[in-house]
């Protein structure tokens, strides 16, 4: 097994961001797991698919994204989970939004290579 550190998931981290923001939305489905969950701020549940539609065809359109990371777990050298913050100023569903974010992604080893599996945003008080 590869022993893996926090600066490769931190890379990664940031290699997923950047994808989302140049829209390079293949290289984002590269680095997720077939079985992505992914939460949105309103509550809302994505697959991978439902989520790529809906960046692919305009619904969410990220303009800027601050994502500090407070700590990274890896669990089992498999799974690896970051703790941090998702900023973001976005259009979505045609209304512009600012986000402050409690976040967590979880990531998880496959014979590919680490895959984002999960997303789960939680809003911060203003």
């Amino acid at each position: 097994m590869i022993k893996t550190t926090d600066a490769v998931i931190r890379e990664l981290e940031d290699t997923r961001y950047n994808a989302i923001l140049e829209q390079n939305y293949d290289k984002f489905a590269e680095l997720c797991h077939p079985d992505l969950a992914y939460t949105h701020s309103n509550g809302v549940t994505d697959t991978l698919d439902s989520y790529l539609d809906k960046v692919r065809g305009g619904f969410y359109v990220y303009h800027r994204i601050d994502h500090p990371i407070d700590f990274i777990r890896i669990v089992s050298d498999t799974t690896a989970l970051v703790i941090g913050e998702m900023n973001a100023d976005i259009t979505a569903g045609g209304a512009d939004k600012t986000l402050r974010n409690r976040c967590l992604a979880v990531w998880k080893l496959t014979k590919t290579g680490w895959k984002l599996l999960a997303y789960q945003p939680t809003p911060l008080p203003e």
